[in-house]
Order: C-alpha cells, then structure tokens, then sequence
C-alpha cells in the first residue's frame, strides 16, 4: 500500500508539474468569458387539435471560457424553459464542464450530454425543432454527471469514451451508469459520429446501442443520415427498436432551407414511448437572418408531422435570439472610456 501511495504521489507530481510548464509557455489567452442570453419565441399550431399558441422555447445562459491556456470551462443553464418547467438544484443545467486539453488529448468532467452518436441529437435546443424529430430526442435527456476523454490520432480524428450516470438513473437511483465509446471523424465532404453505449436500467441490465451519424456535404447542400438501434436483448437490435432519419439542407448567405424524413419502430418500451409499432416524422422549414451581418437574430418557419408523437400536423413560425452579453459590454467599456478622455 505504501509504494502505491509513493506511486500515486509521483504521477500527480509530473503531471501536476507538466501541466505548469505547458501553461507557462503561453499568455496569450483571453480570459474574458463569452457570455450569452440564448432564447426562442414563436407560434405554434396543431392541425389535429385545432389549436394553437405563442410560446417561448427557453431562455438559455451560455459562458463558454479558458481559465488558462489547456484548460477550459462551458457552461450552459436554462434559466425559464417552454411551459415555465423548474427543476430545484443542478435539474435546469444542461451542461457545466471543466475540460483539459493538448494537442493529442481531452478530459472533461462535470455534467454533459451522452454521447450519442447522431447528429439530430447533438443539436443544441434552440437550434433544433422538437415537431420534426424523433421520439427518440423527445423522450430521453442527455444530459447527465461524468467524466469524458478524447484521443485525437490524426488531425480531425477523436477516439472518445465517457462514463456518465445513466439516463434511467435520478436524484434517488444510484448504481446506475452509461458508457459510451465512440469515433468522430472530419473531412471536407463527410463527417462522422459514431458511437456504441450501454445504459444500465438495473442492476447487470442494460440497454444497449448502435449509433451512425453521418454528414455529407456537397456545395452549399449539407445531407445528414443518421440510424440508431436500441434494444436489451442484443438478438433484437436490429428489429426492435430502432430509428432511421435524412436531414437534407441548403445553405446560403442569408438563409438555410431544410427537412427531414425519419422512420422508427418500437416493439420494447425502453423509453416510455407509450406505444409499440411505426412512427413516421417528417418536416420541411426554413431559416432567415434579416440582418445579413448579425446572425444572432434568426427568423424560421416550418410544418411538420410526426405520426405518433403529435398525431397529426404541425405548423410553427417563430424569432431566435442570441444576446451577446461579452459584445455588449465591450462596446459599452469602450463607450465609457472614449467618453471619459473627452
């Protein structure tokens, strides 16, 4: 025991000691913070229910921030979100990491999302519309307490692996973990994100998934195609409960056009899906910035319909906001101080 705690010492002391060194030969860091106030409002219409209303889809504080040259913090807390939902403590805080990094490799720790291997998923939330995607997306929270790593062995490779609470786990179940192991691949014309997890639902029992995020891109065209399978039973993780979805979009100076067309089948009730069979989600939408120049201001609109989640057809036309809180008191310290020498 007492060469183990030598050992111990003397890895924390080099690392501790490397760590030092590297962040010496750096002072070019902006320590300022990034700081925004992230927020959606629009109207929603349901065909089947005749009915419709305005609504707000959250109000998000993002700080994203280096506290030294390798390490840095993220932050992201959901101050109001769509229908007023608060959760006491840590409940309304998507993600809050500290991560360290080097040329060759990553760790982070604090709460962050699952990684799953699908680039519907990956989305943050006011980026992404909740009518047009999978049950899937609408049923499960990724964002749960752990650690992560990377391993970067080419330049736009990541070998990834994360053990993190299950999402079948809360604030009374314990013993309950995920892990994930994945690969992340960039190229000019594909992407990848791919990744295999375990969700543990019980004690030795776990739900076990495939995931394929795939991302072409030619021109101004980008094709998403993603395939996920979920099942307990390993004989059945292709038949069960699966999900099969292409997002084709357009992009251009002041816009981006887009849609989606998704199908799954649920013959478990892993999610509380409420149902077993088909689902069919599909959409199309669009996206505009009405200042060319300022992207934080973004006006959409889009129909979509999702068979068993909506039962019908959706209509949903709305304003997303990005107030850059670091820009704004910038622009408002340089104000002062011009005026100031006046």
């Amino acid at each position: 025991m007492k060469k183990l705690l030598i050992l111990i010492v003397v890895i924390l002391s080099t690392f501790s000691l490397s760590l030092n060194a590297q962040e010496a030969s750096d002072n070019s860091v902006d320590y300022i913070p990034d700081v925004s106030l992230d927020t959606r409002f629009g109207y929603s219409h349901d065909f089947a229910e005749k009915a419709g209303r305005f609504g707000g889809h959250g109000l998000f504080l993002d700080i994203n921030g280096q506290i030294s040259p390798n390490f840095s913090y993220s932050f992201n807390h959901s101050v109001a979100y769509f229908e007023g939902d608060d959760a006491l403590g840590f409940g309304n805080t998507n993600w809050l990491t500290l991560t360290y990094e080097t040329d060759n490799f990553y760790i982070s720790a604090g709460k962050e999302d699952i990684k799953i291997g699908n680039f519907e998923y990956n989305e943050y939330d006011i980026d992404s519309y909740w009518e047009m995607n999978s049950l899937f997306w609408n049923n499960i929270s990724p964002w749960q307490w752990g650690i992560s790593g990377g391993w970067y062995p080419a330049d736009g490779q990541t070998i990834l692996a994360q053990v993190a609470n299950s999402p079948f786990s809360d604030i009374d179940i314990f013993n309950l973990f995920a892990y994930s192991l994945g690969w992340q691949g960039e190229w000019d014309c594909y992407n990848s994100y791919w990744t295999v997890n375990m969700w543990q639902y019980d004690k030795g029992q776990y739900v076990k998934s495939l995931n394929l995020g795939n991302r072409f891109y030619v021109g101004d065209f980008r094709f998403d195609l993603d395939y996920s399978t979920r099942a307990t039973d390993i004989k059945k993780a292709f038949t069960s409960d699966f999900t099969l979805a292409f997002a084709p979009s357009y992009e251009w100076e002041w816009g981006r056009a887009f849609a989606k067309f998704g199908w799954e089948r649920v013959e478990e009730d892993n999610f509380g899906y409420e149902f077993n069979g088909n689902n069919l989600f599909y959409g199309l939408g669009a996206e505009f910035f009405p200042l060319k120049e300022y992207k934080d201001i973004r006006v959409h609109a889009l129909w979509a319909s999702n068979s068993q989640y909506t039962g019908g057809h959706y209509l949903n036309i709305g304003l997303t906001w990005k107030l850059n809180l670091t820009q704004a008191g910038k622009s408002l310290f340089n104000k002062l101080k011009k005026t100031s020498n006046e």
